[in-house]
């Protein structure tokens, strides 16, 4: 009788047990995705719900996704960043350039006429913050760094055909470099995040702006402009942006072992490749609605963006000697940032 009540005992103790085991093995977690991106755009159905999906599946349903968009938990996107480190949200995507400064040397990307195609920036701007910029988002456990395609500028009521052209236009642009540069090309600079730019054209506060093809259905640029310039990829990339996806890092290590793997897994060069092809790839459909509306597309060839290379060269002087001033070696950042841009695009097809 002893002998049946002590195994009953174990028996029902080896099912609790098995049971609360089970239980924490399948702990399921549910994480906030929050970003700016309007809900119809490239950027939300074709990158971000495509990597939530991917982690869901990868980790057969424990980590589930409340997704965002256009910034419906509140904030600016600004404060994006910051929400992420504070732990307002678990993960957002958004620009360092929003906070102007803050986040110095990943801006070399943003320099005029650095970037190749987005796969290859991106891959290059990932292995850049792992080995010349380590502590640079140090608050917060990175995902994926990225760019997008090659900018583009997108005027109202006049085309941009030189340099020239650019005078006195009154152009939003997304970060401090991206400023400066329509500073330098004569253009007056308009700060201001996306979200704003249809406001700012239909009240006719901006003449324009600069953003990649891929962004114009999103903000109805192709609605609000008629006009379109385009770089030769012969004569280079006017500009690009970089972008980070981010994770509250207390969330991060709040997880069990094996939903942390899922996480890493889904980060790093191939997330960052993943996104920056993804956006780059949306730069056909972009271009298409503004030659479905008959707006005037031109191309800038390599001729002509020698003499916008030519007015945008100081700011690599200015950038180099503010990394200084901070601190860091300029130079070696800056080579670094093209060495890097120039092994990744031998081996990424555009």
């Amino acid at each position: 009788m002893i002998q049946r009540r002590t195994l009953l005992k174990s028996g029902a103790a080896a099912a609790l047990g098995g049971s609360a085991l089970t239980g924490f093995a399948q702990q399921a977690v549910t994480l906030k995705f929050h970003t700016f991106m309007a809900p119809q755009s490239n950027v939300w159905l074709n990158m971000h719900k495509a990597w939530m999906d991917k982690v869901e599946k990868d980790s057969g349903g424990r980590i589930k996704f409340e997704g965002y968009p256009a910034m419906q938990l509140g904030g600016t996107p600004v404060q994006l960043y910051d929400q992420a480190r504070d732990g307002v949200v678990d993960v957002v995507w958004t620009l360092p350039g929003n906070t102007a400064g803050r986040f110095p040397r990943v801006e070399v990307f943003e320099l005029p006429f650095m970037m190749t195609n987005a796969e290859a920036t991106s891959k290059a701007y990932w292995e850049y913050v792992q080995t010349l910029a380590p502590d640079e988002f140090k608050d917060v456990q990175v995902i994926a760094l990225q760019v997008h395609g090659p900018g583009v500028i997108h005027t109202a009521d006049k085309a941009v055909k030189n340099v020239g052209d650019m005078r006195g236009l009154k152009m939003r642009a997304p970060t401090r470099q991206v400023t400066k540069l329509m500073g330098a090309l004569g253009a007056t600079p308009v700060g201001m995040p996306l979200p704003q730019i249809p406001d700012a054209l239909s009240k006719g506060t901006i003449n324009g702006c600069v953003i990649p093809w891929e962004v114009v259905p999103s903000v109805k640029v192709h609605e609000l402009t008629k006009f379109h310039a385009e770089f030769d990829p012969a004569g280079g990339s006017l500009y690009t942006t970089t972008f980070v996806m981010a994770m509250n890092k207390a969330k991060y290590n709040s997880l069990p072992p094996d939903l942390q793997k899922v996480i890493d897994a889904n980060s790093g060069m191939g997330t960052s490749a993943f996104l920056g092809r993804t956006q780059q790839a949306g730069d056909g459909a972009g271009r298409k609605s503004a030659a479905d509306r008959g707006n005037q597309i031109s191309t800038i060839g390599a001729a002509e963006a020698q003499e916008f290379r030519r007015r945008s060269r100081q700011l690599e002087v200015e950038w180099v000697e503010d990394m200084n001033k901070r601190g860091f070696d300029g130079r070696k950042l800056l080579d670094g940032a093209r060495a890097l841009i120039e092994k990744h695009t031998k081996t990424t097809k555009a």
